[in-house]
């Protein structure tokens, strides 16, 4: 596990010199946390015209950075040397078979499950709609 641990960190170091733009490793961290820009201005106490400006800008001053690493919950230097291909290769190392070790990293979500599930969970809204709808016409 730290042999795979220090593959990250060189992966992350390795790649981080490609690009520098923190402005658009903000923006993708945001995305990636699913928070908004109107919610990440409402933490940091700006508007959030200032935090579409701020992901446009190649450098944040520190005391900035400081602040929105902080509402990500990540590191300032996470966000300096954040690159996506060490995301996809943290997430394709971390869903890999360690059979060898017992440690099976599998997604154990079956998505067409899911989907059955999401599909009734619709369907059931949709006959207490109906089943409202009836009720209020029928007061009329």
């Amino acid at each position: 596990m730290q042999l795979l641990k220090r593959m990250f960190i060189f992966e992350i170091m390795s790649t981080a010199t490609k690009t520098s733009h923190i402005g658009r490793k903000i923006s993708r961290i945001r995305e990636l946390r699913g928070m908004k820009q109107e919610a990440l201005a409402a933490e940091l106490g700006i508007s959030q015209q200032s935090v579409s400006n701020l992901e446009k800008s190649e450098n944040v001053d520190e005391g900035t950075l400081k602040k929105i690493s902080e509402v990500l919950n990540v590191s300032p230097e996470a966000i300096r040397h954040f690159t996506e291909e060490a995301v996809f290769n943290i997430i394709n190392n971390t869903f890999k078979d360690n059979s060898a070790n017992n440690n099976n990293y599998f997604c154990t979500i079956d998505p067409v499950e899911k989907i059955v599930e999401l599909y009734e969970r619709l369907v059931q809204a949709e006959k207490e709609k109906n089943a409202y709808l009836e009720k209020l016409l029928d007061k009329k």
